[in-house]
C-alpha cells in the first residue's frame, strides 16, 4: 500500500459513524449486512448511511454485492490487511522481538 492510499484509507475511517459501519461490518464477516439494516442498526438516516459506504467503498474498506432489492455490504479485509501490514511493516526496525506482543495480542481473534 501507497502513503496515499494508506491516508485516504485512514481519512474514511476517521469519522466515527463509518468507524462504527466498519467494525459493524467486520463483526458480520462472511455473511455482510444489507445497507438498510446497517443504517437501521447504527441509527442513521439510509441516505447518509450511502454516502458513508460510498466513501468507505471507495478507500477499499468494503465491497457490496446486490442480492435481489437489497444491496448486501461486507468489510474487504484485504484492505484491512494491507493498511495494518503498511502500518507495522517496519514495526521496531525489524526487531522481531520487540513487535512479538502486538503480533500475539492480535492472534486470538484471527
Amino acid at each position: 500500500m501507497e502513503k496515499d492510499l494508506a491516508i485516504a484509507v485512514l481519512g474514511a475511517l476517521a469519522q466515527g459513524t463509518r468507524l462504527d459501519v466498519f467494525r459493524l461490518l467486520v463483526r458480520h464477516e462472511p455473511d455482510g449486512v444489507a445497507a438498510g439494516d446497517i443504517a437501521r442498526q447504527l441509527n442513521v438516516p439510509q441516505n447518509t448511511m450511502s454516502a458513508h459506504l460510498g466513501i468507505l467503498a471507495r478507500a477499499g474498506l468494503v465491497r457490496s454485492e446486490r442480492h435481489s432489492r437489497s444491496i448486501i455490504y461486507r468489510a474487504d479485509l484485504d484492505g484491512l490487511r494491507a493498511l495494518t501490514l503498511f502500518l507495522v511493516k517496519d514495526c521496531c526496525a525489524g526487531n522481531a522481538e520487540l513487535c512479538a506482543p502486538l503480533v500475539a495480542e492480535l492472534t486470538p481473534c484471527c
